[in-house]
């Protein structure tokens, strides 16, 4: 192993303008990053500034089964760990205690020279403890810190989630040499090939709609999309193609057709199909969900509605983009999942997210504008 700088345990990361000495030579590296899918996608910034700091190092990444087909295909992760789910069975959950204990003894043996605990919950925090890793770098959050002999000051509620992850690697002396999360979408598109063909979509303008959202309170009602397609076809005369996920399918087909003929919903897919669709779209409207950020991390233009999360810590990140909210709300970014009167969504008009839509339009040069 080569050498590599030490740090006491519990060392505390007094600043960012003050990192503790670089650490160098590490042979191989573990990222824990176990959900959601948009937490996930904006992870994958420390990925490139990792692989040009340590050129030849091993860099694992350890998520949930739902979101490995985001990791696989990526040119600087080596392999992907998952983490067992729990369970409320006993049976079940004895089984997945088992299971538990073989991924540690496997991240064990790899005698990891550094882990970043990105999640920061008890369960990833006890996985980082354990990993025997030389450097256990994450953040001050209450008794988990005591895990890590690197602790950064969290800034999660003052920048953005992609520049939060950022701050893990200045800590310990990586230089920021790339600061966009990048996906890398599986070479076999023949879905989304075979999509296109059969409903005649190349050369024609094509905007995106995703109106699912992992909360309740994050959804902008089907009425609304609908409202805001009749405006974009009065100025842009676009095809629109419905992104859905599991249990959606109804609601899919309820807006293509309120929309109309010019409405397609894409067929079943998983994260790596829908890697394959995205990049496709000129543009995507969406909710604050994975797909947003999936599409953003693929170079899509995205305006992202947003009401109980604030876009400022969880917007697509980048300048390509643009993000709707009313900022006259008092309430706004409350971070509640459910709301009895959600009217930061159900009170954002079309009319303010059609003028998004013609500064996205305008600022990425789309169709000539």
């Amino acid at each position: 192993m080569n050498p590599m700088h030490s740090s006491k345990p519990g060392t505390k990361v007094a600043g960012l303008f003050h990192p503790q000495p670089p650490i160098q030579g590490a042979e191989k590296i573990l990222l824990i990053k176990l959900r959601a899918i948009g937490d996930v996608v904006m992870s994958t910034v420390v990925l490139d500034n990792l692989r040009a700091h340590f050129p030849h190092a091993q860099i694992d990444f350890l998520t949930e089964a739902f979101c490995r087909d985001l990791l696989i295909d990526h040119p600087v992760v080596r392999r992907v760990f998952v983490l067992p789910k729990k369970d409320r069975s006993v049976w079940l959950r004895l089984h997945r205690w088992k299971e538990s204990l073989h991924l540690l003894m496997d991240i064990r043996r790899e005698k990891y020279d550094l882990v970043f605990d990105f999640f920061g919950n008890p369960r990833s925090a006890w996985l980082t403890l354990f990993s025997g890793a030389s450097h256990r770098i994450g953040y001050d959050f209450r008794l988990r810190s005591l895990a890590y002999n690197v602790v950064v000051p969290s800034r999660a509620d003052q920048l953005h989630e992609v520049e939060w992850h950022l701050d893990a690697l200045s800590a310990i002396g990586v230089p920021i040499v790339a600061r966009n999360p990048r996906l890398v979408v599986s070479s076999d598109c023949k879905i989304a090939d075979h999509f296109w063909t059969q409903n005649r979509l190349a050369g024609k303008r094509i905007i995106g709609f995703n109106f699912s959202g992992g909360w309740p309170a994050k959804r902008w009602p089907l009425e609304k999309f609908a409202e805001l397609a009749m405006l974009l076809q009065r100025d842009f005369a676009p095809h629109f193609v419905l992104i859905w996920g599991p249990g959606e399918k109804t609601a899919a087909d309820q807006l293509q057709k309120m929309i109309g003929s010019s409405a397609i919903a894409l067929p079943p897919t998983d994260l790596k199909e829908l890697g394959c669709f995205l990049p496709r779209l000129d543009l995507l409207v969406s909710t604050d969900s994975g797909p947003m950020h999936i599409a953003a991390a693929l170079g899509t233009p995205c305006v992202g509605l947003f009401g109980p999360t604030r876009p400022q810590q969880q917007g697509p990140y980048g300048e390509p983009h643009e993000v709707v909210c009313q900022n006259e709300l008092s309430c706004l970014g409350c971070n509640r999942t459910d709301c009895p009167d959600i009217r930061c969504m159900l009170q954002l008009a079309p009319s303010r997210v059609l003028e998004a839509v013609h500064r996205c339009v305008k600022k990425n040069r789309l169709w000539a504008s």
